[in-house]
């Protein structure tokens, strides 16, 4: 009977044989509650540790704030300051940054605990990396934007400004209007979910790649192969440094452009 060493979530068994990650990796088998919308598996377990673990880093720091902050509650602070200053601030200036910026900051912390989940050892996969959390998020967002620009300028303002754009020939709002609609309402929120999860698909692919041949070609390839899994371990240590960039650089750009999208919809054409 053959054994199988799982690294990340590439498999290698022992007879040699060399098995690639795969997009069934994000798809592992229900343990719990199957056929009802509480369905539990790997990517459920590690979406809600993260959350756990974000929900009690945030008490922890509310509940022992102090006037002279240690290191980690100058990590908060200063992470919190950039939401409000690089983010929000920037996109759209202190007087809407001062309503809309709880959600902004919603999304970022999520986004960012989220994506870490792929290079926590035992964890290896975003929690972002499939289509439900980031639909989740982008939904959140479409809201947001649809929200903040009815408060600000009503009902009939909001979808004039946004499918009405002033100083077009009337007889082109008949093309004009249609591809407006598409793109505030629905390619805005796609495009969110898609590239979050896209770029955490392919970290997820290059990481447990790496791993998998490092595995493979120290414990089963002999001579100057063998040596080529130092190589393939050093690129894993490269991909982690990279996927912590990445998962930072991602929760960024979707708090930027939620933000983006925010300041669009209060502001006419």
């Amino acid at each position: 009977m053959l054994r199988a060493l799982a690294v990340g979530n590439a498999v290698v068994h022992t007879s040699g044989e060399f098995h690639t990650p795969s997009l069934d990796d994000f798809f592992p088998p229900v343990f719990a509650f199957e056929g009802t919308p509480f369905a539990m598996n790997r990517v459920m377990v590690i979406r809600l540790v993260m959350l756990a673990i974000m929900v009690i880093l945030l008490l922890v720091y509310a509940r022992r704030a102090r006037l002279v902050p240690g290191r980690a509650q100058a990590t908060m602070e200063l992470l919190f300051d950039f939401v409000r200053t690089s983010i929000s601030e920037q996109a759209m200036g202190k007087t809407m940054a001062a309503k809309c910026n709880g959600v902004v900051a919603v999304v970022f912390f999520t986004a960012l605990f989220m994506n870490f989940a792929g290079i926590i050892p035992g964890l290896n996969l975003a929690g972002t990396s499939v289509a439900g959390l980031p639909i989740l998020m982008a939904i959140v967002a479409w809201v947001a934007f649809i929200w903040a620009g009815i408060r600000e300028q009503g009902v009939g303002g909001f979808f004039k400004s946004a499918l009405f754009p002033p100083g077009v020939p009337k007889p082109i709002y008949l093309i004009l209007t249609p591809i407006e609609a598409l793109s505030t309402f629905i390619i805005r929120p796609f495009t969110l979910f898609v590239r979050l999860m896209a770029n955490m698909i392919s970290g997820h692919f290059m990481l447990a790649l790496c791993l998998a041949g490092t595995n493979f070609l120290l414990l089963y390839m002999q001579g100057p192969l063998r040596a080529v899994g130092i190589l393939t371990f050093l690129g894993a240590i490269f991909v982690t440094l990279f996927e912590m960039v990445v998962a930072f650089l991602q929760a960024y750009i979707f708090g930027i452009l939620t933000a983006v999208y925010i300041d669009l919809s209060v502001h006419s054409h």
